[in-house]
């Protein structure tokens, strides 16, 4: 359970956006208004004449027939940004085309100084606005805890009033609560190994279980031990911090679902490659990233019990770090898993799939609906689809993985199915162990998939988030180092249901 006194405050961010609902915009006659506006337009025949003047109007038209897109209008007291979306093109690209623009929009809205600004839909397509503030919101973080003068660097924008016909008050609180879910993880992943410990991790899930009204339990060291979680304590003997195993539940009333669903997170706070030791270059200097995958499963659990919705979902986090110090594992030793089986460690480095192998052996006494982790596992997703989607695959049926896919596409946060074909098994057989920890030079996010597939007894999609979960440049409102990729899908997979 949580120890009072490991904690340490965590930094969410002052500038993270509000949104709200406008009913009604003021005629700009008269210069009466003074709030600056973004119109999504829909056609340019419909361009509303009491905002604009002739020459005001001509120059829009112009500027549209030459095929722009975004056009931006100073007045005396106010900046009206237009966007007119593509809609030939397919749902999901289109919504992704209305996030990207909102983001877009926020450089000068900043320099203005603006602290509000209200999105007004022309265009009659909510989830098209809807999308556009998801944009801007998400765009407008920041990381500020560690610089001196963070006051002054902050972001001006503070809200974001919406108007739309048919727009539902839900729908807002729907929205923040989503964008709110991502802030967290994103701040989660951005918070260097010298805050965020395995002890400290736990502890803000506590915090956020606190605030969204679900339960949490944080099992220490010696109830670890006495669970026999081979892999987490093997993982964790080079390290001077202990390990921590989390587990979350939301369970409401009218839950339409009597098994769970549990989402698994790899929880390792910063990983060195142990004796396996990373090349600091490019590669150990992000690794506080790691975790990426708790952030992901917890900050999912904090939404969805935020927005109230009817489903029983579970979420567990093995966490450590991992560590070349005294007694660490090395390669060529043996350690025993919590289901029984052996394993021969071949490379150290290959430790998430390790802890997560006894967090998904621990989740068959749920008797689960199906289970999903995340992990940022292998380096090879990351080279097979770069930063623009997910890897995944698993044993869910098809109706199933449809549904995430189709949540994927919704979001943007896409699915590319790798096959698990049986042959992929004999690349993890081991000459003195029940399997050995790494493949071959070939197919390495697939074998380790292979290797956790080996501690379930239900369906199960297993999801590496390697490529979009840090990255190095500005990628528009995911902008730069922790995105919070995997909340957005989650939400959008359960929301449906």
């Amino acid at each position: 359970m949580f120890i009072p006194g490991l904690e340490k405050k965590l930094y969410f961010p002052q500038s993270k956006i509000q949104l709200k609902m406008q009913t009604t915009i003021q005629s700009t006659k008269g210069n009466k208004s003074s709030d600056s506006l973004i119109l999504l337009l829909a056609d340019i025949k419909k361009l509303p004449t009491k905002i604009f003047s002739k020459e005001e109007s001509d120059f829009i038209k112009k500027e549209v027939k030459a095929d722009r897109k975004s056009v931006i209008i100073n007045q005396y007291n106010r900046t009206i940004f237009l966007f007119l979306p593509d809609f030939s093109k397919k749902e999901s690209a289109l919504l992704e085309k209305c996030r990207n623009a909102g983001e877009s929009f926020l450089a000068q809205i900043n320099k203005l100084k603006l602290k509000r600004i209200v999105l007004v839909d022309l265009a009659d397509r909510t989830d098209l606005t809807l999308a556009m503030a998801e944009g801007m919101a998400l765009g407008n973080y920041q990381f500020l805890k560690y610089r001196k003068n963070k006051k002054s660097l902050e972001n001006s924008l503070k809200e974001i009033a919406i108007k739309s016909s048919g727009l539902r008050n839900d729908k807002i609180s729907d929205l923040q609560n989503l964008i709110d879910a991502v802030v967290r993880a994103r701040d989660l992943v951005n918070e260097p190994q010298s805050f965020l410990s395995a002890t400290q991790l736990s502890s803000e899930f506590v915090k956020m279980g606190k605030e969204a009204k679900f339960k949490v339990e944080v099992f220490r060291k010696q109830k670890i031990k006495s669970m026999k979680m081979g892999g987490i304590l093997a993982v964790n003997k080079g390290s001077v911090e202990p390990p921590t195993f989390t587990v979350m539940t939301y369970k409401p009333a009218n839950a339409k679902n009597k098994k769970p669903y549990i989402l698994v997170g790899k929880g390792v706070v910063y990983d060195t490659g142990g004796l396996s030791l990373k090349p600091t270059a490019n590669s150990m200097d992000f690794m506080k990233s790691d975790m990426a995958g708790s952030a992901v499963v917890a900050s999912t659990l904090f939404a969805i019990a935020k927005m109230k919705l009817p489903v029983y979902v579970m979420a567990l986090v093995p966490a450590t770090d991992n560590r070349p110090g005294g007694d660490a594992y090395t390669p060529g030793d043996v350690i025993t898993m919590m289901s029984g089986h052996t394993v021969e460690v071949l490379n150290t480095d290959a430790e998430g799939r390790l802890i997560l192998a006894d967090a998904l052996h621990y989740a068959k006494k749920f008797k689960p609906e199906l289970v999903m982790d995340f992990a940022t596992l292998t380096g090879a997703a990351a080279a097979a689809i770069g930063s623009y989607g997910i890897v995944c695959m698993g044993t869910a049926d098809e109706k199933t993985k449809t549904k995430l896919k189709e949540a994927g596409e919704k979001r943007y946060e896409r699915l590319a199915e790798f096959p698990i074909w049986d042959e992929y098994d004999d690349l993890i057989k081991s000459d003195i162990a029940d399997m050995k920890n790494i493949g071959g030079p070939y197919a390495g996010a697939i074998t380790a998939g292979k290797f956790l597939q080996r501690y379930i007894d239900y369906p199960w999609m297993h999801f590496d988030i390697a490529g979009p979960s840090f990255v190095n440049s500005p990628s528009s409102y995911r902008g730069k180092n922790g995105t919070g990729y995997g909340v957005r899908l989650m939400v959008e997979f359960f929301s449906n249901l």
